[in-house]
């Protein structure tokens, strides 16, 4: 399967992003790099991919097992080397799934991460990724 996206330069940090699939967003930067920040950080589109593609098969894996999860969130967090190019060296991901039995939702999201989220797996073997389980009720 190929993908395509155009990203097409609107001044300053400022670039419109137009997918293959006929969606648009926009990313900009900090003002300290020309931007007026009025749109997404490419790197924080990195961390929402990992967590939308890891979420999407928490839920995909949980209904192949007739689970329903009456919620599934995923929330992200990057830590960025000090170095150039500012990679991320740590990344957390924290899971929240209600309406599933706990050892299922922990299934689910253990085979996410070790084995299915292709976004996880572009992420470079310098990266320490981790993961948790957190209780709906929390």
């Amino acid at each position: 399967m190929s993908m395509t996206v155009a990203a097409t330069w609107q001044g300053g940090a400022a670039f419109a992003v137009d997918s293959g699939s006929g969606h648009q967003l926009i990313t900009d930067g900090p003002p300290e790099h020309g931007g007026v920040n009025a749109g997404w950080r490419p790197m924080e589109l990195l961390l929402a991919s990992l967590a939308t593609c890891s979420g999407f098969d928490v839920v995909h894996i949980l209904g192949r097992g007739r689970q329903q999860p009456a919620t599934v969130k995923v929330q992200v967090h990057g830590e960025r080397a000090d170095t150039v190019p500012a990679v991320f060296a740590r990344i957390e991901l924290a899971f929240t799934v209600a309406g599933a039995p706990r050892a299922a939702a922990e299934r689910a999201v253990q085979l996410s991460v070790e084995k299915y989220c292709s976004a996880l797996a572009m992420i470079g073997s310098d990266t320490k990724v981790s993961w948790k389980l957190v209780d709906a009720d929390a």
